[in-house]
């Protein structure tokens, strides 16, 4: 196999930074030089290639099609270079599975799951991150995290990846406890009060806001964006503000009480619940161990 003379291992990390971040700027804070550097290095990389691997719009970059198989391949190498690295020196590694979740699985599914694998493989440890769901499908695209749970994201986002459904799940207004609203909720009520959002970069985004248009509120703008349950539980115990979220998000919220959920005019559109892997992902015991405990978790819920 012959490699093009100038490539360089700096030239895959740079591109990795970038591709899993989405701003030059960004991966330039986590490798510790400059924006000028890394745009050098990523021209450099597209020029020993002969391809575009990443497309610009504004301040962000998006990978294209070769750029997705790209950094679908490169992270599987990067990855197996710092395991060959560690085999050779000796570096005693634990069993480890790396899992990517966001917010709607975070607060039931995962944790109950993450419970059954431990009682059954209580030698391998499970690194949980959390994040917006572009950036865990990177992470998993090149190989730094071995699944994602969570909702499934726009078909544009799963290049290379499969999905393996658990459930569907609404998105649902809450409120505090004793919230004025009573009626359903429509578009006067919404402008009535103070909204909180899921961001642009939130699965549900687009759920929420074709709901607002449908009810006729596509002017309607956010007091607050977030999917955090623990800062929009303070936010909403000490306003009158209304939540559009997953409902597995605020599961125990409802069940304590502390929240209720609003009534909308006309239905949000459900989505699903599942694992996010490669597609050319081989499933050892431990990976097939924690997709069991999760669709059994689900099959429960």
């Amino acid at each position: 196999m012959n490699f093009h003379p100038r490539l360089r291992l700096r030239h895959l990390s740079t591109f990795l930074a970038v591709a899993r971040t989405g701003s030059v700027g960004q991966a330039a804070a986590e490798l510790n030089v400059t924006q000028p550097a890394v745009s050098k290095t990523l021209r450099e990389l597209e020029d020993i290639l002969g391809a575009r691997l990443l497309d610009r719009t504004g301040r962000r970059v998006v990978l294209n099609a070769a750029g997705t198989e790209f950094q679908r391949i490169a992270g599987g190498a990067v990855a197996a270079l710092a395991k060959a690295q560690e085999a050779v020196r000796g570096v005693a590694r634990q069993r480890r599975l790396r899992v990517g979740s966001l917010p709607t699985a975070a607060t039931r599914l995962l944790p109950a799951a993450a419970l059954r694998f431990r009682q059954e493989h209580p030698d391998c440890a499970l690194r949980v991150s959390t994040g917006p769901n572009w950036l865990l499908l990177n992470q998993l695209r090149e190989g730094a995290l071995d699944l994602v749970v969570g909702r499934m994201a726009d078909p544009q986002r799963m290049e290379t990846l499969s999905f393996r459904h658990l459930y569907v799940e609404p998105v649902v207004p809450v409120a505090r406890a004793r919230h004025p609203q009573r009626d359903p909720l429509d578009a006067a009520a919404v402008r009535r009060h103070p909204l909180i959002l899921p961001p642009s970069g939130a699965v549900i985004h687009q759920t929420v806001r074709a709901w607002l248009v449908g009810v006729g509120a596509a002017d309607v703008q956010p007091a607050f964006e977030s999917v955090s349950a623990a800062f929009c539980r303070e936010v909403l115990l000490h306003s009158d503000a209304i939540w559009f979220i997953s409902r597995g998000v605020i599961a125990d919220l409802l069940a304590s009480g502390e929240v209720q959920e609003l009534k909308p005019s006309s239905p949000l559109m459900p989505g699903p619940v599942g694992i996010s892997l490669r597609t050319d992902q081989a499933l050892d015991a431990d990976l097939g161990a924690i997709i069991a405990a999760l669709e059994n978790v689900a099959r429960g819920m």
